[in-house]
């Protein structure tokens, strides 16, 4: 983005450390908070230039929990010209109710042991992914440069549909969170019977209940916000660790042996960080020159696992068409150009060297 003006609504961990990020880059941040000495914090730590409104920001992050995203989303479309986001695990939602083209819903996965503004970190974001969820409603351009402005923080961006965001986040942390934080109330209630059991509690109940000790009072919000994706997952596990308590019950050692087996290599599988030192090439997509294209193209790079390097569109001078331009892994060209084709478009490509 040419310009460099941004603002954070909501300077807690996430929003203090967007603001440290952006300020090492050169931004002039603005930001506020709901609690004013949380904002003064934000700014002594170095996360602000200044406390303010988003009035006339390039782009506006909120950082506010779910609740009450959507409505300071619409503040700050209405307080400015420039492009907003939020960092909220639940999307759907918000981006209903924040039906405008240039806001794009976004929720960087990332987070700290410590909380608040006390732990926010410039470089929590490297590394790490940050999801942006377009829609066939959203401004090609305002994706286009509010990615570039996340991916700049260092963060591998992936794209998703809001609905889909929400039902793969509540497998890989709405309900592992309910679950650490079941598995450490049980642990606690027999801790007064059995005082030795918490010293005992080392290695992997340690690792497994860590993120129980995250901040407890974002968790209702979001759990009302994404309660049907949530207990549908609830309900999956709870049918599975029926069965493994059959394994157990049954004394079957052959199908207990094969589930762990299974997870284990699902387990050593997870996929890494992006790699940043490989061979790139460069696909060049003609696209109609209208709301959603980008949205739907980025959303099948992450449906069939290709890292998105770079990313712009090139309008067209007259007509109604235009060119995404795509910065890919070659070794993962191949496949986006085939998953291209098959969905009708006519796509080239050349290595960069």
């Amino acid at each position: 983005m040419a310009a460099h003006r941004a603002a954070i609504v909501g300077t807690g961990l996430i929003g203090a450390s967007i603001g440290l990020a952006l300020r090492e880059r050169g931004w002039q941040v603005v930001g506020t908070d709901q609690d004013e000495s949380v904002a003064a914090e934000a700014l002594r730590r170095g996360a602000l230039d200044a406390v303010g409104p988003p009035t006339g920001a390039d782009i506006t992050f909120v950082a506010t929990p779910v609740g009450a995203a959507a409505a300071e989303a619409r503040k700050a479309l209405g307080a400015s010209d420039g492009l907003v986001t939020d960092v909220g695990s639940v999307k759907a939602s918000i981006v209903a109710e924040v039906a405008d083209r240039r806001f794009v819903g976004g929720h960087p996965m990332a987070g700290s042991e410590q909380e608040g503004v006390a732990g926010a970190r410039a470089d929590l974001f490297q590394n790490a992914v940050w999801v942006l969820t377009p829609t066939d409603e959203t401004d090609d351009d305002s994706l286009v440069q509010i990615r570039s402005v996340v991916a700049s923080l260092g963060a591998d961006v992936v794209s998703l549909a809001p609905e889909r965001h929400d039902a793969l986040v509540a497998v890989v942390s709405h309900v592992p969170h309910l679950t650490a934080a079941t598995l450490m109330s049980l642990a606690d209630e027999r801790s007064d019977e059995h005082r030795a059991m918490l010293r005992l509690a080392a290695g992997g109940f340690r690792d497994m209940t860590r993120i129980a000790s995250g901040h407890p009072g974002i968790w209702p919000d979001i759990c009302e916000e994404n309660a049907e994706a949530i207990c549908s997952v609830l309900d999956r596990f709870i049918d599975a660790l029926g069965d493994v308590r059959c394994l157990v019950a049954e004394g079957d050692r052959g199908g207990l042996l094969d589930l762990l087996e299974k997870a284990r290599a699902a387990r050593v599988h997870l996929p890494a960080g992006m790699d940043r030192e490989v061979a790139l090439a460069e696909i060049r997509v003609p696209v109609f020159d209208r709301p959603g294209e980008l949205a739907r193209i980025t959303s099948l790079t992450t449906d069939i696992g290709v890292n998105i390097y770079d990313l712009e569109i090139a309008h067209s001078v007259e007509g109604s068409q235009g060119v995404a331009i795509l910065v890919v892994d070659d070794e993962a060209m191949g496949s986006l150009l085939d998953a291209l084709r098959q969905q009708g478009y006519a796509p080239s490509s050349r290595p960069l060297s």
